[in-house]
């Protein structure tokens, strides 16, 4: 079993963004480390083709899912995919390829060289992204979108309260985390089983696997807990880049701060495969948001 590896789950319409995705691993991987992707199995040749020389391992999501006898495919099938996303990342550790795991997003790409010791230390501990979501918040109240912050306080007691915390609502993202999979298996083994649930039946209840490892990891101290600001600079809209730009603040100047950046694939569009999605009107409308700064 590996020490730690890169993993993104994904599926063909994000193929472009895992291709530079893919590409900047290529490029910025110092330590080589493991890069792995799992798609579902109707995607796999799709990948398989546009994937090679990029020194990606490829599986497939139902292989994943095959190792928790609990979770009904069928009934994984039939869930919206931002939630079914959720339950095959929170099940990559049964999988045995590693104990931690850097969790991707296809719409991330590293900007800089980066190396093991960024993400775990020596020991095989890795650092815990965790704080208090300001990065977040700050943003959205300059366009008075304070019930974003009213969502993620409540969302947030909702996993405190399955573990009987009280206190501080921490944010575990929002992007990239790195996950050990001894936290999953205390999660599993103190919480989920005993109460006759699978990781499934908690997504369904609060969907954010993030906050579930996360109050997982505060609840059986499964590892030791370092925590650590996000990895990844994410930019939660795309005015918030314009912003950024308007300042000077580019790439070659956040590399200083964070090794990768989240371009939001909700308003990058023009990356679906293989076109982007929907009539002239959509993209119209699409585009009139990102200019009155509402995408």
């Amino acid at each position: 079993m590996k020490s730690f590896v890169l993993y993104c789950k994904s599926y063909r319409t994000d193929l472009k963004r895992v291709v530079r995705l893919a590409d900047s691993i290529r490029r910025y991987n110092v330590d080589r480390i493991p890069f792995y992707i799992s798609v579902p199995q109707t995607d796999m040749a799709l990948f398989q083709e546009h994937l090679q020389g990029l020194d990606v391992e490829l599986l497939t999501d139902e292989s994943i899912i095959a190792r928790n006898p609990h979770i009904d495919p069928a009934r994984l099938a039939g869930m919206v995919g931002s939630l079914s996303q959720q339950i095959v990342k929170s099940e990559f550790w049964r999988t045995d390829i590693a104990v931690a795991y850097m969790c991707l997003d296809s719409d991330c790409i590293f900007i800089r060289p980066f190396r093991v010791q960024e993400f775990i230390t020596a020991e095989g501990i890795p650092y815990t992204v965790m704080d208090e979501g300001r990065d977040l918040f700050y943003p959205v109240l300059s366009r008075g979108k304070t019930k974003v912050i009213e969502d993620f306080h409540r969302e947030s007691m909702e996993v405190q309260q399955a573990f009987g915390r009280h206190g501080k609502h921490y944010n575990y993202g929002p992007n990239c985390p790195i996950w050990d999979r001894r936290v999953w298996a205390s999660l599993d083994q103190h919480y989920a089983r005993p109460a006759g649930l699978s990781f499934l039946d908690l997504v369904l209840r609060s969907g954010n696997e993030q906050r579930w490892y996360g109050e997982a990891l505060l609840k059986y101290r499964a590892i030791d807990l370092l925590p650590s600001q996000p990895f990844f600079k994410m930019y939660h809209y795309a005015w918030q880049q314009r912003f950024d730009k308007r300042l000077g603040i580019q790439e070659q100047q956040l590399e200083r701060l964070y090794c990768g950046v989240v371009y939001q694939s909700a308003w990058e569009r023009e990356m679906d495969w293989p076109s982007e999605g929907g009539n002239w009107l959509s993209h119209l409308g699409r585009r009139v948001r990102r200019v009155l700064n509402r995408a």
